[in-house]
């Protein structure tokens, strides 16, 4: 494929000693810290809450991020990191500890939940270097600049891409973004937002990409159809080759973003995919939508786009454009609540509010721009976090009352610690306790037909109480999360008819010891 961007271009005690010598900043922020709430896709799931309720760091290096990462006291304890300052190749190191497993030259979000990510002060700039999520989830990036990441050449990072998501990823918010490269394939540039390898309900708003030969994908080939529910919205898509996104397989809702000169092609939905297009505003392009590089049809539900000087190429055995008079050949449903900006108005309101360093404006769904409502946060500590304190739980005041469904029922879970058992949860015996293999875990009750579950009511053993943190029950018939919150407790949620229920620990302080799993029909 022919690349023209290059053209258009001009041209955890150990963890605490090494943060004091790599660049951690004690100062408030001249700009505010992580704000709004996550929308789109990532309110699914469970929604997306990154770093919320935890402590709060501040970084000047990308060895500082790792340091960080590192000091925390689980994998899963949350943690705000706010960045400012120039992240590269020369500052940012491998940070080792039980709590992550990063890498030099590259932010490596590999196996860790409840991260938040943001730009604050002067600006965040990783310069050369990319973000890399990797069998991750709840993680939020906001107010950062990331620029000319390479695959080949030198320096290379995170295979090309700016931000890249893959191997069972969930639930990530990257808002208020601005990536961008200086060229295609050919200059040594990959993708600027890609996901694959079963990542799901992500959102990607009020960012800027632009200057690629390749905006970003969702599936990495035509056999990687496991990724899906993306949201793409307020975004600015310029100067880019194509892959805005490329959609093999999944669900994407892409409304209210501004496309100014995609080069070859837009968004290519192929493979089975299933867009819904809503209120964007193309100009100054070619073949904005449809199925391109592939007989592998693609999907789209188009209404209330406008389409200023595109043009389009005619249909072959490779290429189904849907203009020069796009229609929908398809429904999507979508499970979230939104409003749509005119399209007329999207250029405007898309100027003010995307990219980096533009004070998180959002807006407010009848084109008129807004702050957004502040997330609370803890002041700034060092980059080595001491454990948050767990807090109360967000189920109901009381345990449940009346018949305890699990005595007589059958249980099973994720990897149980040694001289554990599931059974220790459903016995009535407190003294006896289920634990996980690590700091978090999930464990189930069952029943051979299906049952009406509305309460349970998650006991802590002796010795271990508040050690629970982060949480979320799961319907195990259909996979779908029926509530979450934090701490042990009784915990309520909408009658479901079921023959599996879940309790997935996904934060703790330390090792969680469940004595009992109770379940009641209300």
């Amino acid at each position: 494929m022919q690349r023209k961007v290059a053209l258009r271009l001009s041209a955890a005690s150990a963890a605490m000693a090494l943060a004091a010598a790599v660049g951690v900043v004690l100062s408030m922020p001249e700009a505010s810290a992580a704000t709004g709430t996550a929308t789109g896709y990532a309110t699914q799931n469970g929604g997306t809450t990154g770093g919320a309720g935890g402590q709060t760091v501040r970084a000047t290096t990308g060895t500082a991020i790792h340091a960080a990462l590192c000091g925390r006291a689980s994998s899963s304890t949350p943690i705000t990191i706010e960045v400012e300052g120039t992240i590269n190749h020369g500052n940012t190191a491998k940070v080792s500890g039980s709590s992550c497993n990063t890498a030099a030259g590259v932010i490596e979000l590999k196996q860790i939940s409840n991260v938040t990510i943001v730009g604050v002060g002067g600006g965040a700039v990783f310069d050369q270097l990319g973000i890399h999520i990797r069998e991750a989830s709840n993680i939020v990036i906001q107010n950062v600049t990331i620029k000319n990441v390479k695959k080949s050449g030198s320096p290379t990072s995170n295979g090309g891409d700016a931000i890249g998501m893959e191997s069972g990823v969930r639930n990530v918010w990257v808002d208020h973004t601005t990536l961008e490269a200086s060229g295609g394939e050919s200059e040594g540039y990959d993708g600027l937002f890609d996901m694959k390898d079963d990542t799901k309900y992500v959102t990607l708003s009020y960012s800027v990409l632009r200057n690629s030969g390749r905006g970003g994908l969702v599936g990495s080939s035509e056999s990687d159809l496991s990724n899906g529910f993306i949201t793409f919205h307020h975004n600015l898509y310029q100067n880019i080759d194509s892959r805005t996104p490329l959609l093999r397989g999944g669900t994407a809702h892409i409304y209210n973003n501004h496309y100014v000169s995609l080069n070859e092609s837009g968004i290519n939905s192929r493979a089975g995919a299933r867009a819904k297009v809503d209120n964007n505003y193309f100009e100054d392009s070619k073949d904005v939508l449809g199925t391109f590089y592939t007989d592998a049809a693609g999907y789209w539900q188009v209404s209330g786009n406008v389409f200023d000087n595109v043009t389009w190429s005619s249909p072959g055995t490779d290429n189904n454009p849907a203009g020069p008079n796009p229609q929908s050949n398809t429904t999507v449903s979508i499970p979230y609540a939104y409003t749509l900006d005119a399209a007329a108005c999207v250029p405007d309101v898309v100027s003010r509010t995307a990219g980096a360093g533009k004070g998180l404006q959002v807006s407010n769904g009848s084109c008129t721009v807004q702050s957004p409502t502040s997330t609370p946060t803890t002041p700034p500590t060092s980059a080595t976090p001491t454990p948050t304190p767990t807090p109360s739980p967000t189920s109901g005041p009381s345990q449940p009352s009346g018949t305890n469904l699990s005595i007589g029922a059958g249980s099973d879970g994720s990897s149980k610690a040694t001289g554990t058992s599931y059974g220790n949860v459903r016995d009535g015996d407190m003294s006896t306790y289920w634990s996980p293999a690590a700091s978090t875990g999930a464990v189930s009750i069952k029943w051979a037909s299906a049952t009406s579950v509305s309460r349970i009511a998650i006991r802590e053993a002796a010795g271990a109480t508040g050690v629970i943190g982060a949480w979320k029950v799961v319907n195990g018939d259909t996979g779908a999360v029926l509530t979450s919150g934090s701490g042990a407790g009784a915990i309520t949620f909408p009658r479901t008819l079921l023959s599996k229920v879940t309790f997935e620990i996904t934060g703790s302080t330390g090792t969680p010891k469940v004595a009992e799993f109770e379940t009641y029909a209300q």
